[in-house]
C-alpha cells in the first residue's frame, strides 16, 4: 500500500509499505477513504520536534472496516467509520471517567501500541486500528454492505469529526461557553475556526476571531464570528475591549499552542472569565499563575477526548445544521502529500484533504 512518511523536517514522502494485517483479537483494518494534514504535523515537519528515524504520520482518518478480530464486538466488515485522532481501549479508568486521551492501553498512530507492535499512520491507504471497540465510531447511515459512499463534502465534515472540531468544541465546553456569553477565539487555523463554530452552536452572543488572514477571516464569520481583529498583544485586547463596550470577554478559546497566543488569550479574558485551551504546546506557554490569581480567570482544557462528543456533533453534521468540513480548503491526492504539507507550512491551505 502507499502511505505517508516523514523523514525529516521538511521531507515528507509516499512509499510503498506493507499491507497491514490484524494483530490481536481487538484490532480492525480500515480502508481509508480520506485523511489529512495537522497543524500538529507541522511541528515535526518544521523541525520543532525531533524525528529519530522515518516514520509513518498522520491521525485523521475515516474510512470502511475491511476486517476485524475476533474479540471485536461493535464494528463489524461494512462499516464507515469515523477514527478519533486519541486511539482508546474505552475500558480502563481513565477512559471510564471520560479522559480518553489518557487511556492506559493506548497506540499512537504512526508509532505503536500497547504491546509494542507498530501501528500505521493516517495518512495512507489502509490502517490496522487497535482497540477497535473503544476508538472507531460508526457512522449507520453509511454502514452496511448496500450503503452509499459519503461524497466529498461529508467525507470533510466527518473528517473535521476526527479532530479539529472536537478539538474547538472542547475549547468551547471547558471555557464554559453557553447563550448571551462574549468570546474571543485566538488562532484562525481549523481548529480555532471549528472554535469559532462551536461557540456558535452553543449560543455565543458575541464572538470576536482574531485573524490577519482574509480568506480565514471570512470563514470564520460564515461560522458565525461577529467581529474580526487583526490587532495583537496589547493593542489586540484594547480592540477587543472598544468592541466589548469597555469589557474584555466572557469566554477566551486559545488555539494554537505558543506563548504568544497565550499571552493575547490571557489579554483577552476578563476578571472572573473563563479560558478553555487547547493548542498544542510548542513551548514557553507556561501559565503566568499571578495573573490567573489577580483576575480570578479559570483555565482549562487540553487534548480533546473528540470521540466523545461525535454523538453530539455528527447528527449535526448528518442534517447540515453544521459544515465543519468547510475548513478543508484543498483536497490533493496522497501521493502529493509532500506539496500538501508544504501549502499549509506557508499557509496557502487552512487545511488539506488527503484522498488515496
Amino acid at each position: 500500500m502507499r502511505a505517508a512518511m516523514i523523514h525529516a523536517p521538511g521531507d515528507i514522502r509516499v512509499e510503498d509499505r506493507p499491507e497491514p494485517g490484524l494483530v490481536h483479537a481487538t484490532d480492525a483494518l480500515v480502508q481509508v477513504s480520506a485523511s489529512c494534514v495537522c497543524g500538529s504535523d507541522l511541528w515535526p515537519y518544521r523541525g520543532a520536534r525531533e524525528i529519530e528515524e522515518p516514520r509513518p504520520i498522520g491521525h485523521e482518518f475515516v474510512g470502511r472496516v475491511t476486517a476485524v478480530g475476533d474479540a471485536v464486538r461493535n464494528v463489524s466488515v461494512g462499516d464507515f467509520v469515523i477514527t478519533p485522532w486519541a486511539n482508546s481501549c474505552g475500558e480502563c479508568e481513565n477512559c471510564r471517567n471520560g479522559v480518553l486521551v489518557a487511556c492506559e492501553r493506548p497506540a499512537g498512530w504512526g508509532w505503536t501500541d500497547a504491546e509494542g507492535e507498530p501501528v500505521d499512520g493516517g495518512q495512507g491507504q489502509a490502517v490496522r486500528v487497535p482497540n477497535a471497540d473503544g476508538t472507531l465510531f460508526v457512522v449507520d447511515e453509511f454502514s452496511g454492505p448496500d450503503a452509499p459512499e459519503p461524497d466529498e463534502a461529508t467525507l470533510k465534515s466527518f473528517l473535521a469529526l476526527t479532530d479539529v472540531m472536537g478539538t474547538g468544541h472542547h475549547a468551547a465546553v471547558v471555557a464554559n461557553v453557553s447563550a448571551g456569553k462574549t468570546v474571543v477565539v485566538v488562532g484562525d487555523g481549523a481548529v480555532g475556526l471549528s472554535a469559532v463554530l462551536a461557540a456558535k452552536r452553543l449560543g455565543a452572543e458575541r464572538i470576536i476571531a482574531m485573524s490577519r488572514h482574509e480568506d480565514r477571516a471570512a470563514l470564520a464569520r460564515e461560522f458565525g464570528a461577529t467581529d474580526v481583529v487583526a490587532e495583537r498583544g496589547k493593542e489586540g485586547a484594547a480592540k477587543v475591549r472598544e468592541l466589548l463596550g469597555g469589557r474584555l470577554a466572557d469566554c477566551v478559546l486559545e488555539c494554537v499552542g505558543t506563548k504568544e497566543s497565550m499571552e493575547q488569550a490571557l489579554r483577552s479574558t476578563r476578571p472572573g472569565g473563563a479560558l478553555g485551551f487547547v493548542g498544542v504546546p510548542a513551548g514557553g506557554a507556561e501559565l503566568p499563575v499571578g495573573v490567573l490569581f489577580a483576575k480570578n480567570i479559570a483555565v482549562a482544557g487540553g487534548a480533546a477526548s473528540t470521540r466523545l462528543y461525535l454523538p453530539e456533533l455528527l447528527p449535526e453534521v448528518l442534517d447540515g445544521t453544521i459544515n465543519p468540513g468547510r475548513v478543508f480548503d484543498s483536497v490533493m491526492p496522497l501521493d502529493d502529500a509532500a506539496e500538501a504539507y508544504r501549502a499549509m507550512d506557508e499557509r496557502r491551505s487552512i487545511k488539506v484533504m488527503l484522498r488515496p
